[in-house]
Parts: C-alpha cells; sequence; structure tokens
C-alpha cells in the first residue's frame, strides 16, 4: 500500500535536483525513474517504438525521429532496449539502464496512518482500477513541447524517488514532485493538453490528470479546488486548480507528477534549465 506524500522540509540526504531540460527537450537521464533519449535515425515518416507492448512518444522529422521512454523506478540496473517499426521492418535499439541511490527516510507514525482499514482498502483498490485506465491513455497527437515551468512556485518539500520506511515497513518510492505552497494558490497547466480525469481519491486527494500526448500525461494531487473539468482542452499557463491538503497528507504542496509510457518519471527532468 503506498501512503500519502507529506507536504515536510526537506528530509536531510534528499537528492540534489537532476539536470534539467534543454533545447526544447528533457534532460537524458537512463537511470530508474529517469528519461532515455534514443536517436532513431531517418525515416520519411514517424516511426513506431514500444518498451515491451507500451507504445514510446517519438518525436522529429524525417532527417532524424527521437525515442522518449520512460524507465520505470522498478528497472533492473544493465542493458535494456526498445522495438522500432519503420516501413522497412523492425529492429531493435539497445540502451543501458545505470544505477541510481535515491534517498531513503525512516519514521515512526501511529499504525493507524500506516495500516487501512477494510474499508478504506477496498476505496484504494476500486480507485486503482480506474486510476489504470486512466493512465493507460495514448493519444496520436504529439505534445506541444516537452518542457514543463514548474505549475506552481514554491519549495520543493520532497522529491522524486524518496524512499519512506513506515514503522520499518517500506513503501514505494515518491513518484512525483512535492512543491510546497499555501492553500489557494493557482496551479498552472505547464503544457497545452486535454483533462482526461478529476477526482477525489483516497491518497491524492481532489486530482486532475492532463493528456499532452502520445502517452505524455501529466498528474496533480491534493487539490483544495478543480477549476476545469473532463473533456476540457487547456493552455500553457491556464489556472486548472488550487493548492490544497486533500486526501493522505500533512500540509498544503502541490504532488506534480510525469508519465511517459504508462511510467512515473523525476519531473525535474523537464523543467526548464
Amino acid at each position: 500500500m503506498v501512503l500519502g506524500c507529506a507536504a515536510a522540509m526537506l528530509a536531510p540526504g534528499l537528492q540534489a535536483a537532476p539536470s534539467h531540460a534543454s533545447d526544447g527537450w528533457p534532460a537524458d537521464s537512463r537511470v530508474p525513474g529517469g528519461v532515455a533519449r534514443l536517436s532513431l535515425g531517418p525515416a520519411a515518416s514517424r516511426p513506431q517504438a514500444f518498451s515491451g507492448d507500451m507504445p514510446v512518444l517519438v518525436l522529429g522529422d524525417a532527417i532524424e525521429w527521437t525515442a522518449l521512454v520512460g524507465i520505470p523506478l522498478s528497472a533492473v540496473v544493465g542493458p535494456a532496449s526498445i522495438r522500432v517499426q519503420t516501413a522497412e521492418g523492425s529492429r531493435t535499439v539497445p540502451y543501458t539502464v545505470r544505477d541510481k541511490k535515491y534517498s531513503e527516510q525512516r519514521l515512526k507514525v501511529a499504525p493507524k496512518t500506516v495500516d487501512l482499514s477494510a474499508e478504506d482498502n477496498a476505496r484504494y483498490e476500486r480507485e486503482s482500477a480506474h486510476l489504470k485506465q486512466v493512465m493507460a491513455t495514448f493519444s496520436n497527437v504529439s505534445p506541444a513541447g516537452m518542457v514543463l515551468p514548474a505549475p506552481v512556485p514554491g519549495r520543493r518539500s520532497s522529491s522524486f524517488g524518496l524512499r519512506r520506511v513506515f514503522n520499518g515497513q517500506s513503501r514505494n518510492p515518491h513518484s512525483g514532485m512535492d512543491i510546497a505552497a499555501p492553500t489557494g494558490t493557482p496551479i498552472k497547466a505547464p503544457l497545452a493538453g486535454k483533462v482526461i480525469d478529476t477526482g477525489d481519491y483516497f491518497f491524492n486527494g481532489n486530482t486532475v490528470w492532463l493528456d499532452h500526448g502520445s502517452g505524455f500525461l501529466t498528474m496533480y494531487c491534493h487539490l483544495s479546488k478543480i477549476d476545469c473539468a473532463v473533456g476540457d482542452a487547456v493552455q500553457a499557463g491556464d489556472v486548472i486548480a488550487k493548492v490544497g491538503a486533500t486526501g493522505r497528507v500533512t500540509g498544503p504542496h502541490l504532488h506534480w507528477g510525469v508519465m511517459l509510457n504508462r511510467t512515473m518519471v523525476d519531473p525535474a527532468l523537464f523543467l526548464p534549465g
């Protein structure tokens, strides 16, 4: 079970931010939770690329196409590859996943904040099934860009990949970036997209999902107010919600997630340099 994130002071030992986006591309970081930028070379039309059976975002032009592959936090260090399909046939493009040590935080908390009741667990399971469908969204449009300004100003209160251990029980690594800000602070869409889900979830509280195209999704959690609706087309800079403390949290902040090929990746890789 994943415990909700907490708005806290930056924990000792948190990783420094990785390289930011540059030249219109996210930083190439071939580690668990990172993004691999793989050159596919020239082709008259856009190739199709797959990580396992998941379609991968491909951008570029006839001179050079590039695959942007989200690498799961659970990825095994070592050789990896994607499959590329063109008019000429299928081929494999290899890359190597390097090791990265994310920080760990050990906490003692009340047992009720770790172990869910049967009722709460049933709700979580229902919501998980729905969210799997949301995360499977793959629209056949290209994103308007790949650089994402922070959706809200504020101090990063918890970084991507942080693993928390509650009362000796390890929980899944933190799959987004927490930005501390006062309740009611406007949250702006960092990139044009379509609202594909809104809702009030057990762990994440009030939440908005945006589809930017080709499996490139962003998520905004713990909102005090949602200012958009499913089906809305939003532009970069549009206010989509306001910061809050809904769901399983200890204080107001935005939990911001970025997804590629159904994989949560480090939002810091997409921030402008």
